[in-house]
């Protein structure tokens, strides 16, 4: 479809970098030809991908190189949380059968 047609929506994308320490940061955020790398990117490196225009909105509009905001965080935790699952990765500590982490 071209970009030019009627109805087409030009793709978005952001990306989130997280240390595990400190607040996520926008590490990237992009409309159109750049959006597609990022998301080309992503892929080529196993990085899950999650799809929610709202919070792409919010994200783009925070800026590159900010820290989430503290109204976002338990949203932005829930999709750090679901991308770790889809990877079979745990916090350290966490025990999947209980659904815990060990204290």
């Amino acid at each position: 479809m071209s970009e030019f047609e009627p109805g087409h929506k030009e793709r978005k994308a952001a990306a989130l970098q997280y240390d595990g320490k400190n607040a996520p940061t926008v590490s990237a955020a992009a409309s159109g030809e750049l959006a597609e790398e990022i998301i080309e990117i992503a892929r080529q490196h196993g990085i899950p991908l999650f799809e929610n225009e709202a919070l792409l909105k919010l994200l783009m509009d925070i800026g590159v190189g900010e820290e989430i905001p503290e109204t976002l965080y338990l949203c932005i935790a829930q999709v750090i949380a679901f991308a770790y699952q889809i990877q079979g990765k745990f916090p350290e500590g966490w025990d999947p059968i209980t659904e815990s982490v060990s204290t």
